[in-house]
């Protein structure tokens, strides 16, 4: 089949757009408000962009907690969505007022960052602390910009010591899970290696 993606005439009873770019790492990103409350919330529309210097970028819809807390502090910290933790990640999945702390909401205990102010969910196995680099409106057919694309510096990385063995980090070890479409996931539990030509 085919079908125009601007006009979305697919056909389909839901939009097949996520389900055919995937997975997709999650992005569980925690901020803090200006009065000092955490927030944190995952992002599907969430990956890495570059090598030297590191950075990140994830998607946003209609304006967030989460967007608001990073322009007005310009930090916010990528934690990584497991197995282990998929109830806690889709419980902070919640719509709930920006007096709500999602640490709390979801029964996880917060670690501090070393770089940034905001706090990281301390049972994640990998935190990348990080500052805004930029937010890029991103304006439908009618110029308007609901949705945005927030790029982030990465200043700083945690791993638990668990996860690294012989210089090399057991990324499947972790089980990270990713996003599919619908609401489905996948969970990261085989590597393999292949080496590029030449």
């Amino acid at each position: 089949m085919f079908y125009d993606a601007v006009k979305n005439d697919h056909g389909f009873p839901n939009d097949p757009f996520k389900a055919i770019v995937a997975p997709r790492p999650v992005g569980w990103i925690s901020t803090l408000s200006r009065d000092g409350i955490a927030n944190l919330a995952p992002f599907s529309y969430f990956n890495a962009f570059s090598q030297a210097p590191h950075y990140v970028a994830f998607g946003i819809g209609p304006p967030k907690d989460t967007l608001h807390n990073i322009e007005a502090t310009r930090e916010f910290a990528v934690n990584m969505a497991t197995w282990d933790l998929r109830e806690q990640m889709n419980a902070t999945s919640a719509h709930v007022g920006p007096e709500v702390d999602e640490f709390e909401l979801a029964g996880l205990e917060k670690a501090p960052c070393r770089l940034i102010a905001p706090p990281r969910v301390a049972a994640s196995p990998v935190c990348l602390e990080c500052r805004l680099h930029q937010v890029i409106p991103l304006p439908d057919d009618r110029g308007q910009a609901e949705d945005h694309m927030v790029i982030g510096r990465v200043i700083g990385i945690y791993i638990d010591d668990r996860f690294i063995k012989e210089g090399r980090v057991d990324t499947a070890g972790m089980k990270p899970i990713a996003r599919l479409g619908y609401s489905e996931y996948a969970t990261v539990t085989d590597a393999w290696r292949m080496r590029r030509p030449g």
